[in-house]
């Protein structure tokens, strides 16, 4: 750590207020090399499995359904190991940043062992399949994940550039990321890519190199404002356990905590499906044009509205609008759900159903930063780190939990995973209704439920009705001018 108070590794923010170069950088272009790592790996590693290694039918299908969930209790653990350490790390850079610097290059190279698996026996690809995965999720992006998440929350206490920050990193994560996921991938890559390995290697090589220069500049152009109040103050640290207690005692943590769990469960399977349902659902296997279609048309509302969204959520509230929104999210899914072989029905609700997920996409992390407010207010003592490693727990754990669950689906159903023919080529195989049918569900029916436990989880989510006097109330026990911190 003492590497960091060299001049070098210093922030280059040097305001009290957040600038435009801030934003720019540090929160919107610094980060979307490892989200669209993740965003790629989110909708594909799965599809590498089953599709170029076919490890579909190792140990009868519970290899793919063990496997992620095991993966996720390694996971979970360095989550709350990463908490642990995040909030005693005391440097002059903060305690969060240091982790994005450390996280860059560790993330550029399990990247890369993820896809370099070897192509002998099975067991073998077994074996590399879980270290590589393992090394990945657990170690690499767990530390970026866990720094990268806390930005926002100790970049400031002011609500409006708090948001405001929150959006432009929701912009790296759907439009820089989602452009090339949605748009690029399933109409150039993918066709290129099918099922030749080599392929996969260059491709995501190139991907995973790309993430570590800016990770590092969001790294340069952050910085821990709250942190900073901290370290004036000479706080002693917290014991793991008081900070458990206080969040998890804490119903607001505990709402957002719920809310995030089922949102994670409903667009784990969508993610999960995306590429089968357009592959043996709604189109051809990588027709380059299906995939396309149902992830622009039905993005194009998270485009135009991060010009709407922040506007909405500051006359109305972040938890209003957002609960509102969900009601189209739910019709949107109902509307695809009716008629899922049919290209423009679909369209249509997947145009809805954006709409509605809009500001939960957009404004989620600065309502989750209210909570971490309110918990230091009412516990006098900040629980950033341990709060976002349950909040990645959550994350982390769903996703394993649906991972497993959907390949199980897979498997159990009679999915086939298509091959190469003697040129070379990629010939896809054609799946039976049950697959069909599962398929076909994860990616339209579930949401639809999962929207409508969201409203009900939402209408006691009103944290921020107070949070205003509860910022003020923190300064003032810090003895913390509020005129000169405006300034």
């Amino acid at each position: 750590m003492r590497l960091l108070e060299k001049k070098f590794f210093c922030s280059r923010v040097k305001t009290a207020e957040v600038l435009k170069r801030e934003k720019w950088l540090g929160y919107l272009l610094g980060p979307s090399g490892a989200l669209l790592l993740n965003a790629v790996l989110a909708t594909y590693l799965n599809v590498y499995y089953t599709d170029v290694l076919n490890l579909t039918g190792v140990l009868g299908g519970a290899f793919l359904m063990i496997f992620p969930i095991t993966s996720k209790i390694i996971d979970a653990v360095t989550n709350v190991l990463m908490g642990y350490i995040i909030d005693r790390t005391k440097t002059k850079q903060g305690k969060a940043r240091p982790w994005l610097l450390f996280s860059a290059p560790i993330v550029c190279i399990t990247g890369i062992l993820l896809f370099t698996v070897p192509t002998g026996s099975t067991a073998i690809k077994v074996v590399w399949v879980m270290l590589s995965y393992n090394l990945y999720y657990s170690v690499g992006y767990t530390m970026f994940n866990m720094s990268h998440g806390l930005m926002v929350p100790l970049s400031t206490r002011n609500s409006t550039e708090r948001g405001s920050l929150s959006v432009f990193n929701q912009i790296a994560t759907i439009m820089m990321s989602g452009i090339l996921v949605a748009l690029v991938f399933p109409m150039a890559v993918m066709p290129y890519l099918g099922v030749d390995q080599s392929k996969w290697i260059c491709v995501m090589s190139v991907l995973s190199i790309l993430a570590m220069p800016l990770i590092m500049l969001e790294y340069f152009f952050t910085k821990e404002r709250v942190t900073e109040e901290e370290m004036e103050l000479e706080e002693k640290s917290v014991p793991l356990k008081r900070q458990l207690k206080i969040i998890l005692s804490d119903r607001y943590m505990l709402l957002i905590y719920a809310y995030f769990l089922i949102y994670t469960v409903g667009i784990s399977f969508k993610n999960l499906s995306l590429v089968y349902y357009c592959n043996y659902v709604l189109g051809s296997y990588n027709d380059g044009i299906t995939q396309t279609m149902v992830s622009v048309i039905g993005g194009i509302p998270m485009g135009i509205g991060v010009f709407a969204v922040w506007p909405l959520a500051k006359r109305f509230g972040k938890r209003n609008v957002t609960m509102a929104d969900f009601v189209l999210y739910v019709i949107g899914g109902i509307i695809s759900w009716s008629m899922p072989s049919d290209m423009g029905t679909v369209l249509v609700g997947q145009f809805i159903k954006n709409i509605g997920g809009l500001p939960s996409a957009y404004v989620f992390m600065a309502l989750f930063a209210d909570v971490l407010d309110h918990v230091e207010w009412k516990g006098n003592i900040r629980c950033d780190g341990i709060a976002m490693s349950v909040y990645n727990i959550i994350a982390v754990a769903g996703v394993g939990v649906c991972t497993g669950i959907f390949n199980m689906v897979l498997s159990k159903t009679g999915y086939i995973a298509p091959g190469l023919d003697a040129a070379r080529e990629t010939v896809a195989a054609v799946q039976n209704a049950a697959v069909k049918g599962a398929i076909t569900f994860s990616y339209t029916g579930l949401e639809v439920f999962t929207g409508l436990v969201l409203i009900a989880l939402l209408f006691f989510l009103d944290v921020e009705k107070s949070i205003d006097q509860k910022q003020e109330e923190i300064r003032k026990r810090k003895g913390i001018d509020v005129k000169e911190e405006e300034k």
